[in-house]
């Protein structure tokens, strides 16, 4: 996986297992952060289905004003190219500060996120 570390796929993925164990109040914050240089496309990642490590849960926001919580294909991700053939990007310098639902919040309401 090119997009993030051992250690981030390690985190994501035990966050979907958290999920898949159907805790009604889990809201965890995004652990990686994938953008297109360029553009105003933001992945903002909290989770792999334990099930399918392709299988990405998170917000998904492609900078047209439509931003959603949904699943997205890893591997689709590293084929993706921005302007000037840019390819999607991790922001290291990215530290959640907020759970998931809280960067919803703010790009349904045009606000910076992240």
């Amino acid at each position: 996986m090119g997009l993030f570390s051992k250690e981030i796929f390690d985190e994501l993925v035990a966050n979907g297992l958290a999920r898949e164990a159907r805790d009604e109040g889990f809201d965890p914050s995004p652990v990686v952060k994938l953008y297109i240089p360029g553009s105003g496309a933001i992945w903002l990642l909290s989770e792999i289905s334990p099930y399918d490590p392709d299988l990405a849960f998170g917000l998904c926001d492609l900078g047209m004003g439509f931003p959603e919580l949904g699943y997205v294909s890893l591997c689709e991700l590293e084929e993706v190219r921005g302007h000037f053939n840019m390819p999607v990007e991790r922001d290291l310098s990215f530290r959640a500060d907020k759970p998931l639902s809280a960067y919803l919040q703010a790009a349904m309401e045009g606000k910076r996120y992240a």
